[in-house]
């Protein structure tokens, strides 16, 4: 168990990072939860989890502006005193061809998905070296290291992000800081409802183990590159995608 250690996570209200903040849960750790509109489904969750600790934060912050994701962190800091864990989750996707996207869509989807992403990183690095302690651990995509078709802008900003966690381990590893990626593959989320049901079947097929990912599975390797048993692993990008590239 983790008790007074801290973990935050970025774009936590539902998916792939309410399953993330229940498994830390789990685990023992105090929980800072963050959504940007989400307020229902965040107030939700953080009465879900309550039921179990109290040790359980929820913020609204929109963590792509600099200033409200320093909102987000120092509400972690005043209730909890620091942050062990930073999880940037916060992500967007965006479906279609790319000469159909407008410089609105390229700003909008860069700055949820790779902003918030430095923006929090940077917040939570200088008290990491001074406690020579930390874990940080971004939510990537496989299609950041394969590209996809009608996926352009996600794949770009999800290739971004693993160049990022690559250099900043570097960077931090003197400091006893490690950072990684979790590169998924398809993962049974809300994100997925843009396909029918045919679309679903068919893209399953497509995968080795013939079905896709649960929130469960990309949580509990969140959680183990947390712990003390991961503590030689960073710089890495690794695939949760059974079998996909």
């Amino acid at each position: 168990m983790n008790l007074n250690k801290t973990v935050l996570i970025t774009g936590s209200s539902r998916g792939i990072g309410g399953a993330i903040a229940e498994a830390f849960l789990k685990d023992g750790y105090n929980i800072v939860i963050n959504a940007k509109k989400s307020e229902e489904e965040l107030k939700t969750l953080e009465k879900r989890l309550k039921n179990h600790s109290e040790s359980v934060l929820a913020v609204m912050a929109d963590v792509s502006v600099y200033e409200e994701a320093t909102k987000l962190y120092k509400s972690a800091c005043e209730k909890f005193g620091s942050v062990d864990v930073l999880i940037n989750n916060a992500g967007i996707s965006h479906f279609g061809l790319f000469s159909d996207t407008t410089q609105s869509d390229w700003q909008n989807i860069i700055n949820t998905n790779l902003i918030s992403c430095m923006n929090m990183s940077h917040l939570v690095v200088p008290d990491m070296i001074s406690r020579k302690s930390g874990r940080i651990i971004n939510i990537s995509s496989v299609w950041g290291i394969s590209g996809a078709s009608c996926e352009v802008l996600y794949s770009t900003t999800k290739g971004a992000i693993n160049t990022f966690t690559k250099a900043l381990a570097k960077e931090l590893a003197p400091s006893n800081i490690s950072v990684n990626a979790i590169a998924l593959g398809v993962i049974d989320t809300e994100m997925n409802n843009n396909l029918s049901e045919e679309e679903k079947h068919a893209l399953a097929e497509e995968i080795p183990m013939g079905r896709f990912g649960k929130t469960e599975e990309a949580a509990s390797l969140a959680v183990y590159l947390a712990s003390e048993k991961a503590q030689y692993l960073t710089g890495q990008i690794i695939t949760v995608d059974g079998g996909f590239l």
